[in-house]
């Protein structure tokens, strides 16, 4: 990568039609010398060159690819006249070098919500035990509740074998459907205690029940205050789900997260390990299994869980919202 262009050389290799090598278009420019490892030493614009190019998408390129690979890369490079040749390896170290992960993605949502910020801090706040402006106290508490749909019975057509030396273990591809389960699960943010329940469905009357199997034990049933923030479905949606549910446990509050807000909730992060912890892979023997694996796996988490560690505060919203305003990012339409 340092070496000097008097270390370029002009090797004019011949093709079997008598031609050039570098009648595909690369130039003599792009032809590395050998270093003192045997390893060719390209100059700095084509390494620059070929960073650049991992860091366009293949359509704007005019490769039809969603997204680029190491050898997807190697051929472009080829094609398009920056090196005569080149190695896959040489281009994952020079990408490795920099942080740069073509074949990766992450996905985002452009906050859209009215109001957004406002409703997006209060729930910051209530995780560093605030509401308003003021602490809560002592017998004022923070649950995070939602629904977890759709978890399938996946009865496997032969038994699944357990890995052994030198082999992973082994699922059959093939199950029959036993069924689903909505697992209705809350979270209490600063306590780490869990509390849940599987329903055939989604809805009113299973959010409910949930609500009344927390807060009709203590400490919840002698609380100041116990804040629940959820979503936007349609069990606990807006001031008619409010209405209802004060009706029945005048110190309930709902707090509503934004819409497309999910990585708000909290209990969205405790969904994730169950996904990966228990449902996956997905084998079961029948719906009662799934039930009894979900619960026991939910005692066995309680007893050793912790608080999470949330560190997203509203200061760090509000700088993330500056930096979005900064991009001057288009508003995607509303649905």
């Amino acid at each position: 990568m340092t070496s000097s262009r008097a270390a370029w050389i002009f090797r004019g290799r011949s093709s079997a039609s008598g031609e050039s090598a570098f009648a595909s278009g690369a130039s003599p420019g792009s032809m590395p010398s050998r270093g003192a490892a045997g390893r060719p030493a390209f100059p700095p614009d084509v390494i620059v060159a070929v960073k650049a190019l991992a860091c366009e998408l293949p359509t704007r390129c005019g490769v039809p690819l969603g997204q680029w690979s190491r050898a997807e890369l190697q051929r472009a490079g080829l094609a398009q006249g920056l090196v005569a040749e080149i190695s896959g390896t040489t281009i994952w170290r020079w990408l490795s070098a920099a942080a740069i992960r073509p074949w990766r993605r992450r996905s985002w949502l452009f906050p859209r919500a009215p109001a957004f910020a406002v409703k997006a801090a209060r729930i910051l706040d209530l995780y560093e035990r605030r509401w308003e402006g003021r602490p809560l106290r002592a017998t004022e508490y923070v649950l995070s509740a939602d629904e977890k749909t759709s978890i399938q019975a996946r009865i496997r057509c032969h038994p699944t074998q357990p890995p052994g030396p030198e082999r992973p273990g082994r699922i059959e591809h093939e199950y029959d459907r036993g069924g689903a389960w909505a697992y209705h699960a809350a979270w209490d943010v600063h306590r780490a205690k869990l509390f849940g329940a599987c329903a055939p469905a989604s809805g009113i009357v299973p959010f409910d029940r949930l609500v009344s199997q927390v807060m009709s034990q203590e400490p919840y049933r002698s609380a100041t205050r116990v804040f629940w923030v959820v979503d936007n479905g349609s069990s606990h949606r807006g001031e008619r789900a409010l209405a209802r549910l004060q009706a029945v446990w005048p110190t309930l509050v709902l707090v509503h997260t934004p819409v497309h807000a999910s990585w708000l909730n909290q209990i969205e992060i405790y969904f994730s390990i169950v996904q990966r912890k228990v449902l996956t892979p997905n084998d079961f023997t029948s719906l009662a299994d799934v039930e009894d694996r979900l619960l026991r796996f939910q005692a066995h988490y309680e007893a050793i869980a912790r608080p999470f560690e949330w560190r997203f505060t509203r200061y760090d919203l509000v700088a993330l919202l500056a930096r979005l305003e900064e991009r001057e990012l288009p508003l995607p339409l509303a649905a």
